[in-house]
């Protein structure tokens, strides 16, 4: 497989997106001392439309430059969350927050409001769909953008460990996860939970309507598969944690996955870089799932050397 040719190609789908070489911006907002970490408030310069608010947190027990993990927040349909869900977790996260859990392991952390969340809300996501796609843009296209801008952010900064950068998320972060990993080679591992759905599959059981207008790609499917996404973050290290009974992820859909990944990883000598682990719970991340998830990260990051 060409690499290269094939996340071209993915990103082409992604509608009329900004220059992937314009400037970045960053302003610091504030800074405030918390119990684990510092956290610096920033306004972010990465798509040229509006600026991103963002929140970055640098670990106290270790000296930079820090690995680095880049946090997707979930939709869930609370858009005023965003951002806040990586130092204040939604109910369906265990307790305590990302932001702290890399802290205490000497790991940085960015978090972005994705589009229409947090500090960006403000329209409707199907009035916002609406307008992206009158322009030649597509929403999800410009959410996986401003990600992928903020790992040129975080190449940026003199304080983060470019060779170590992992990204982890939730339901909608998962998503950005697999799909940030896909197209960023630069990034080290991937952790994605609940969200690793099989289009094909999803349309089969009629689940489309769980996801909101945001995730659909205009002619996706002609070209991908979620396997075909997913193998271009092979050979990296990709820990997936997803819940049997968990209507956004049909389980036939991550039996399919699961074969084909094995296969990818499989080929590439790296079989050991690929798990899938599921449990018999929906969409939640249990204990077991933020024990497995830390673990990796610490593993694939090697915080402290």
């Amino acid at each position: 497989m060409d690499y290269n040719a094939e996340r071209q190609k993915l990103y082409s789908l992604l509608g009329d997106l900004p220059a992937r070489n314009r400037p970045i911006g960053a302003r610091r907002i504030s800074e405030s001392e918390r119990v684990f970490y510092p956290l610096e408030t920033l306004m972010l310069a990465l798509n040229g439309t509006e600026e991103v608010p963002a929140y970055f947190t640098r670990p106290r027990n270790s000296d930079p430059p820090w690995p680095v993990v880049l946090y997707n927040h979930a939709h869930g349909g609370q858009y005023e969350i965003g951002k806040e869900e990586f130092i204040h977790p939604r109910e369906p996260l265990q307790r305590p927050p990302y932001a702290e859990e890399l802290a205490r392991l000497g790991i940085a952390g960015l978090c972005i409001d994705a589009w229409n969340f947090g500090e960006r809300r403000g329209l409707t996501e199907s009035e916002l769909f609406k307008r992206m796609l009158w322009r030649g843009r597509v929403l999800w296209g410009m959410m996986v953008y401003d990600s992928l801008r903020a790992i040129d952010y975080l190449m940026s900064r003199a304080d983060t460990d470019t060779n170590r950068i992992g990204t982890i998320g939730m339901s909608m972060g998962s998503t950005m996860s697999w799909w940030v990993s896909a197209l960023e080679p630069r990034i080290t591992v991937t952790v994605d939970i609940c969200c690793l759905t099989e289009f094909e599959t999803l349309i089969d059981v009629r689940g489309l309507d769980g996801h909101g207008i945001y995730y659909y790609v205009p002619s996706l499917l002609k070209y991908f598969s979620t396997s075909d996404i997913n193998a271009l973050i092979a050979p990296r290290p990709h820990l997936s944690l997803a819940g049997n009974h968990d209507p956004l992820t049909p389980p036939q859909g991550l039996d399919c996955v699961d074969e084909e990944l094995k296969q990818v990883y499989t080929k590439l000598g790296a079989s050991d870089a690929w798990t899938l682990k599921r449990y018999n719970v929906g969409h939640i991340e249990t204990a077991a799932m933020r024990t497995e998830a830390i673990n990796y990260l610490k593993k694939y990051l090697n915080p402290g050397n």
